[in-house]
C-alpha cells in the first residue's frame, strides 16, 4: 500500500512538473518522439538495405553507385533526425528541470522570509539548507529523463506493431521478454525504493549536521571538541554512505540482468529468424530488422524504469519541501502606515504575553518549556544570545507547563525618551526587544507604535520606522558600506555620520579600502566591539523612530559605550531609545529605567528611585556593581604584575 501511495505521489509531481513547465517539457517531448520514431524508421531503412543492396551485392558480386547514394542518404538522414530529436529531447529536458528548480528555491526561500521567527526556531538551519537545495533537486530529478520515457512509448509501440507486422512469431519472442523485463523492473524499484528514501533523509541530516559544526567552529576549537564533532559527522556519513552502498548493491544485481535479457532475446530471435529464412517463410532484412527492432526496444522500457526509479527519491523531497511551502503561521499585515517620518515615535506595549512554542515533526503546534534542543535550534536565527537565555530561563522555571516568557507586560514611553531596560537573566528583556520590532507577536495584548498595532501595519512599515541591534550582530561576507546600507543607496556622508555616531569611524578609515574593505565571513576580520558598532550604524543610518538597542554595546569597553549612548541623546536623531542593559553607566544616561522580573514590569522610574523602591533592582544593580569591581581589580593585579 506504501509503495502504490509513493507511485501515485510521484506521479503526481511530475504531473505538476508538466503543468508548470508545459512549453519546455512539451518541447523535449516531441524531440523525444521524433528520435524514437526516426529510431524504428532507421530500422525499416537498414531492413531494406539489406535486401536490396547488401544481399544483392554478395549475390551478384557487385553493386552501382546509384544504389550505394540511395543507401548513404537513407542512412545519413535517419541518423540527422535522430540526432536532431536528442539535441532537442536533452537540451530542453535540462532547461525544464533547471528552471523547476530555480522556480521552487526560490519559492522555498520566499516562504522561509515570510514564516515568523518563532517557526525558524522550531527548524534547524542546516535542515533548511537541505530543503532549499537537495530536497529541491531531489523533487525534480525525473523531470530530466521524463520526457525521453514519454517519448520513446511512441518508439516501443511503433516497433511491436512493426514486429507483428514483419513475423508474428518473432514479434511472440518479444511479447514474451518486455513483460519480463517490466516485471523485473518492478521488483527493483520495490527493493530500491526504501533505500534510496533512507539514502535521501540521511543526506538532510548530514547537512544539518555539518552546518552546525561549521556554524559553531570557533566553539567546537575553543572547547577543544574537534574529536568529538568528527565523530558525529562521521557516524552520520557512516550511514549515508551504508545506504547508498545498499542502493548500489541492489543496482549492481539488477542492471546486469535489465542489459542480458534484451541480448537473450535478441539470440532467440537470430535462433528462430534463421530456421524461418531456411524454410524460406522470412528474408534477411526482415530478420535483420526484427533484431534490430529488439534491441532499441528494450532502452525504452528501460527509460521508463530510470523515472520509475526516481520515484521514491523524488517523493521524500517533495514532502520536505511542501512541509515548508504549506507551513501556517507567517505573520499577517494590514493596510495601516506610519505617519511623522520625521519624528520620535510613540510606544506603548498593552497587556503584552507571550511564550515560545515548539511542535514535533510533521505534528501539531503546541505551547511548551523550550528544551535543550529547542534552545539548540534557537541559537541559530538571528535572535541574541540573552533572547535565549530568556527562553530557557523561563523553561527552566515552569519546566512542567507552558513557558510564558512575558507576561501582562504594559509600557508606555513618550516620544524621544529613552528608557532602559533592567532585569536578571530570563527575565524576558530581549524577548520583549523582538516584540517591538515584530519578529514575534504576542500571544494576547498588543504592541503599538503612535497608537497602532503592528499587526495592522503594511509589509515593510515596521521595517522603515523601527531598528533592532543584536548583542550577537550579525555580519555579512562583504564590504563595510553594503554591511551599513543593505544594498540601500545611501550617500558616504550619511554612511560616514552613521559610523561616527556609533564609534565606528576610526577604525574604518584604519583599514585598507576603508568603506570598500571586505570584512570576511561573519565579520572574521573584526572584533566583537568593532561588529557591535558596526551594526549599530547600519541602525543609525536608517534614522529610525524606534531604535531598540538589545545590550548591543556589552562587547565595548565602558568608555566607548558611554560615548556612544550619550552621543545619540545630543544627536539630531528622530528617535525614541529603549536600551537592554546592566552597567550603571549606561543606565544612568536613560530618562528613566524599567525593572523586568519574571516576565513582569515590576518596578519603574529613575535610576535613583528604583535603587530605592525596589530591593530586586537594587540586589540585581549591587551585583553588577561588584562584578565590575572584581574585575577591576583583577585587571590592576594583573597590570602591576606585568
Amino acid at each position: 500500500m506504501e509503495r502504490r501511495a509513493t507511485l501515485i505521489e510521484g506521479l503526481r509531481i511530475l504531473g505538476r512538473a508538466l503543468r508548470e513547465e508545459p512549453l519546455i517539457l512539451g518541447i523535449s517531448i516531441a524531440g523525444s518522439a521524433l528520435y524514437g520514431l526516426t529510431t524504428v524508421v532507421a530500422a525499416a531503412v537498414i531492413g531494406q538495405v539489406t535486401d536490396r543492396a547488401i544481399v544483392p551485392a554478395f549475390a551478384e558480386g557487385r553493386t552501382t553507385a546509384g544504389t550505394m547514394w540511395i543507401v548513404a542518404l537513407a542512412i545519413v538522414g535517419t541518423a540527422i533526425l535522430k540526432a536532431a530529436g536528442i539535441v532537442i529531447r536533452r537540451l530542453f529536458a535540462g532547461i525544464g528541470q533547471y528552471r523547476l528548480n530555480a522556480s521552487y528555491r526560490r519559492r522555498v526561500t520566499r516562504q522561509y522570509l515570510r514564516l515568523p521567527l518563532s517557526w525558524h526556531h522550531r527548524h534547524p538551519a542546516g535542515r533548511l539548507l537541505s530543503n532549499a537545495n537537495a530536497d529541491v533537486e531531489s523533487t525534480f530529478w525525473p523531470v530530466a529523463p521524463l520526457p525521453f520515457a514519454l517519448g520513446v512509448v511512441i518508439m516501443l509501440i511503433i516497433a511491436l506493431v512493426s514486429m507483428v507486422l514483419v513475423d508474428p512469431w518473432l514479434a511472440l519472442v518479444g511479447f514474451l521478454v518486455f513483460p519480463t523485463i517490466l516485471v523485473i523492473n518492478f521488483v527493483y524499484q520495490r527493493k530500491l525504493s526504501p533505500l534510496a528514501t533512507r539514502a535521501q533523509a540521511l543526506r538532510a541530516d548530514l547537512s544539518a549536521v555539518a552546518h552546525e559544526s561549521f556554524d559553531g567552529a570557533a566553539v567546537v576549537k575553543a572547547m577543544g571538541r574537534e574529536a568529538d564533532e568528527t565523530e558525529r559527522f562521521r557516524g552520520v556519513a557512516h550511514e549515508l554512505r551504508n545506504a547508498n552502498v545498499g542502493v548500489g548493491r541492489i543496482r549492481g544485481a539488477f542492471d546486469p540482468v535489465l542489459e542480458a535479457l534484451p541480448n537473450l532475446a535478441i539470440l532467440a530471435v537470430l535462433l528462430i529468424g534463421s530456421a524461418r529464412i531456411s524454410g524460406g517463410d522470412l528474408e534477411p532484412g526482415q530478420l535483420v530488422q526484427v533484431a534490430y527492432l529488439f534491441t532499441i526496444t528494450a532502452f525504452p522500457i528501460r527509460a521508463i524504469g530510470w523515472v520509475l526509479g526516481e520515484l521514491p527519491r523524488a517523493v521524500v523531497g517533495w514532502r520536505r519541501v511542501s512541509a515548508v511551502l504549506d507551513a501556517t503561521g507567517s505573520l499577517p499585515y494590514g493596510e495601516q502606515h506610519l505617519d511623522g517620518a520625521s519624528a520620535p515615535a510613540h510606544l506603548g506595549v498593552r497587556q503584552a504575553r507571550f511564550m515560545y512554542e515548539t511542535a514535533p515533526e510533521g505534528g501539531n503546534y503546541e505551547v511548551a518549556p523550550p528544551t535543550r534542543a529547542v534552545s539548540r535550534q534557537m541559537a541559530a536565527g538571528p535572535v541574541s544570545a540573552a533572547a535565549r537565555s530568556d527562553a530557557a530561563g523561563a523553561g527552566a522555571a515552569e519546566s512542567n507547563g507552558p513557558a510564558v516568557v512575558l507576561d501582562d507586560v504594559t509600557l508606555d514611553v513618550e516620544p524621544g525618551r529613552t528608557v532602559a531596560i533592567v532585569g536578571p537573566t530570563g527575565s524576558g528583556k530581549s524577548t520583549l526587544a523582538s516584540l517591538l520590532v515584530r519578529l514575534v507577536d504576542p500571544v494576547d495584548g498588543a504592541v503599538l507604535i503612535d497608537g497602532t498595532d503592528l499587526r495592522q501595519l503594511r509589509p515593510g512599515e515596521i521595517a522603515e520606522s523601527v531598528s533592532l541591534v543584536f548583542q550577537q550582530p550579525f555580519v555579512f561576507e562583504d564590504t563595510i558600506r553594503d554591511n551599513i546600507t543593505l544594498g540601500r543607496d545611501v550617500p558616504d556622508d550619511d554612511v560616514w555620520a552613521a559610523l561616527e555616531l556609533a564609534q565606528g569611524d576610526d577604525f574604518v578609515r584604519d583599514l585598507e579600502g576603508g568603506l570598500e574593505a571586505p570584512v570576511g565571513e561573519r565579520g572574521s576580520t573584526l572584533s566583537g566591539g568593532q561588529r557591535q558598532r558596526l551594526a549599530l550604524a547600519r541602525a543609525l543610518v536608517r534614522r529610525p523612530r524606534l531604535l531598540v538597542l538589545d545590550d548591543a554595546t556589552s562587547a565595548v569597553d565602558p568608555e566607548v559605550e558611554r560615548r556612544i549612548l550619550a552621543g545619540l541623546r545630543e544627536a539630531d536623531l528622530p528617535s525614541t531609545v529603549l536600551v537592554v542593559a546592566y552597567r550603571r553607566a549606561t543606565i544612568a544616561l536613560a530618562d528613566e529605567v524599567a525593572y523586568i522580573d519574571e516576565g513582569r514590569v515590576a518596578a519603574r522610574g529613575s535610576h535613583e528611585e528604583l535603587m530605592v523602591a525596589s530591593p530586586g533592582y537594587q540586589r540585581l544593580i549591587t551585583a553588577y556593581e561588584r562584578d565590575a569591581a572584581e574585575r577591576a581589580a583583577i585587571a590592576d593585579d594583573d597590570g602591576g604584575a606585568a
